[in-house]
């Protein structure tokens, strides 16, 4: 069973990874700890769920939608809100997406009640053997998913205009305005594609995970702990953290039990901080 160990772990590791990169590239970016990344994850799975409950589409189909709309949410909230507050005391941004995450919480239980909620699809609990291992197709294709999405924004920051200024504005806030490039658009572009992200995750995290208000709360831990492992601000960096951490869950349920899972991911957690604090792939930025 330790092959079954391994493949949960590389499987839970992937959408760990992407929904870890929106997360680190607007804390990389901005230097704001985005405290709303959570429930815009969980934003992203009632997408997939009311898309596949009410209009019979599939969950992954919803994500383009999922994700267009989380764009738009993270780009008005950081041209309408965080742009105002983000050059005062670094306290206010994380305070207003503090509040933010609470009150999309609080929506979220009014509109959809607290039940749980499951995506159950035609092929959900169907599976391919891989020698003493069972693959479920779902997870799988999640996992294929969400290696795509992060492999795409890594390939948008490299090969394109928008993606240079983002990692411009990255390296060099004061600097980007004398090479003709607006930070607050590109704060804007950067807290959008970080929603959006988030929201593809939830697609993802709706063939996994029960559905509810509160599920973005650990979703977001494991963002912040995956950001730290990876490296903040590093595309590549949250992938590798995101297969680590899932790895070190896996396999510490399957030596220790599943009570101990979360005690050794945050120990290995506390040891990267110490021995390695810039993360595995992280860079110095600075502003």
């Amino acid at each position: 069973m330790l092959t079954q160990a391994l493949i949960n772990g590389l499987l839970l590791g992937g959408l760990y990874g992407v929904a870890a990169v929106g997360f680190s590239i607007v804390w990389g970016v901005m230097g704001i700890v985005n405290l709303a990344h959570g429930s815009f994850i969980m934003l992203g799975a009632y997408v997939a769920y009311f898309a596949f409950s009410e209009l019979g589409i599939d969950p992954f189909m919803a994500i383009p939608a999922a994700m267009l709309l989380l764009f738009m949410m993270g780009y008005a909230l950081q041209v309408v809100c965080l742009n105002r507050v983000m050059r005062t005391n670094p306290m206010l941004s994380l305070s207003l997406t503090f509040g933010l995450d609470l009150v999309l919480i609080n929506v979220a239980m009014l509109l959809f009640t607290t039940d749980f909620r499951l995506v159950n699809t035609a092929y959900s609990g169907q599976a391919l053997r891989f020698m003493d291992a069972t693959v479920p197709y779902d997870r799988l294709a999640t996992f294929s998913i969400a290696v795509l999405l992060a492999g795409l924004f890594f390939w948008f920051l490299r090969h394109t205009r928008p993606g240079y200024a983002i990692l411009a504005t990255a390296l060099d806030r004061q600097t980007v305005p004398l090479m003709g490039i607006n930070p607050s658009r590109v704060y804007a572009l950067t807290a959008g594609l970080g929603a959006a992200l988030a929201g593809g995750a939830g697609c993802l995290a709706s063939m996994v995970f029960p559905i509810s208000p509160t599920m973005g709360i650990s979703f977001l831990g494991s963002a912040f702990v995956v950001t730290i492992l990876g490296g903040v601000g590093s595309v590549e960096g949250a992938v590798i953290g995101g297969l680590l951490y899932g790895l070190v869950q896996s396999f510490a349920s399957y030596f220790l039990g599943v009570s101990y899972q979360e005690v050794v991911a945050f120990s290995v957690f506390l040891a990267i901080l110490v021995l390695r604090p810039q993360g595995l792939l992280g860079r110095q930025f600075y502003g």
